[in-house]
């Protein structure tokens, strides 16, 4: 098994990675939340009847009186009124502040119950069981919690660290190549962003077999990646907002296309390309490796060009998370494996994003 430990002032906590790790859940849990009596596990429609009945077994066996909530599956499901439903779900059950939530999904079940977690009762603890490599990767780790709002992406949310995070990469065998190429996203974002050596290994292994063979390897260095960033960073206002490269552009092809046309990957993979056009054009980003990014974002069946209404992305960039004021924090390469910061006004990145758009 392999281990990480996120160590921040209040709030540390382990991510186990290992093939058979749901099994083991119970013991990892009981370790981890010993004062917890009780447990409610969120899942959706889709996870739950794969792995709900393994992780109930295991809880029940660690001495937890777990029941399992169930979403519908999508995107849709992260909204105001699902999050009722969990509420309701968490007191009817009994929950207490010594209690705990287990998040058994992908990153709209991860960021719904988490958000819940961190609100109900002022606050319990959560684990992190994230089954889509998009989940394992990024979501899973770093605290952030969210719901959507109609007027965009996660614009309603909290940091709320969980207790423990445990990854079987033996539940990615199940997801399509459409759901594990999403998650390559951003596997491919850390590349670009920190770590040279590692995006030259996924030029080198690109292709989903590929990848698998590796897998354990893979996640270590994603996570050890946003480790590192979040033990600096923890509440976003610096090094942290690496880690939104191509998520400006990227979340206006996803609410333009309604949350399900495109992907969360799919719209992060065209938004990183748009940023490193922009980043050229600004003269920032020397353009190193941007052949090869167009090239691996393909071999992953992964858009590098998204149409999409010009409203769309001005509404984006004046709602992104990072913005201050009239100002906005972009993210750009200066080469390849190294993340630029980049404040910038929001007039200038909506004009220069224009030209390079070809508006």
């Amino acid at each position: 098994m392999k281990t990480l430990h996120v160590g921040l002032d209040d709030r540390s906590y382990d991510i186990h990675i290992a093939p058979g790790l749901l099994s083991q859940a119970g013991a990892l849990c009981r370790a981890a939340l010993p004062r917890a009596g009780r447990l409610a596990v969120v899942t959706d429609s889709h996870v739950g009847p794969l792995y709900g009945e393994t992780i109930m077994s295991s809880l029940a066996g660690a001495g937890f009186q777990a029941e399992l909530v169930t979403i519908p599956a999508g995107e849709s499901s992260k909204c105001l009124s699902m999050l009722g439903r969990l509420y309701d779900a968490f007191t009817a059950q009994g929950l207490t502040r010594s209690d705990g939530v287990v998040a058994l999904g992908g990153g709209v079940v991860g960021d719904l119950a988490g958000f819940a977690a961190a609100t109900i009762l002022r606050g319990v603890d959560f684990v992190q069981i994230p089954t889509t490599l998009l989940a394992q990767v990024d979501s899973s780790v770093g605290g952030k919690v969210a719901i959507d709002l109609p007027a965009g992406k996660n614009l309603a949310g909290a940091f709320w660290q969980p207790r423990l995070v445990l990854m079987d990469p033996a539940c990615l065998r199940t997801l399509d190549d459409k759901t594990f190429s999403d998650g390559m996203a951003e596997v491919i974002k850390y590349g670009c962003i920190r770590d040279r050596a590692f995006f030259d290994f996924l030029c080198a292994h690109s292709s989903r077999t590929a990848v698998m063979e590796h897998i354990e390897s893979v996640l270590y260095t994603c996570c050890d990646i946003k480790r590192q960033v979040v033990e600096e960073d923890e509440r976003d206002t610096g090094v942290r907002m690496i880690l939104n490269f191509g998520h400006t552009v990227g979340h206006a092809f996803e609410k333009a296309g309604g949350y399900e046309t495109w992907t969360h990957g799919q719209a992060v993979a065209a938004g990183m390309v748009a940023a490193e056009r922009l980043g050229a054009a600004l003269g920032v980003s020397d353009g190193d490796g941007f052949s090869e990014l167009l090239e691996v974002l393909s071999a992953f069946g992964l858009p590098t060009h998204i149409d999409c209404d010009w409203s769309a992305i001005v509404e984006a960039v004046g709602l992104d998370k990072k913005g201050d004021g009239e100002a906005i924090t972009m993210i750009f390469l200066s080469h390849m494996g190294r993340a630029l910061p980049m404040k910038m006004k929001k007039e200038d990145v909506l004009q220069n994003l224009a030209h390079v758009c070809g508006r």
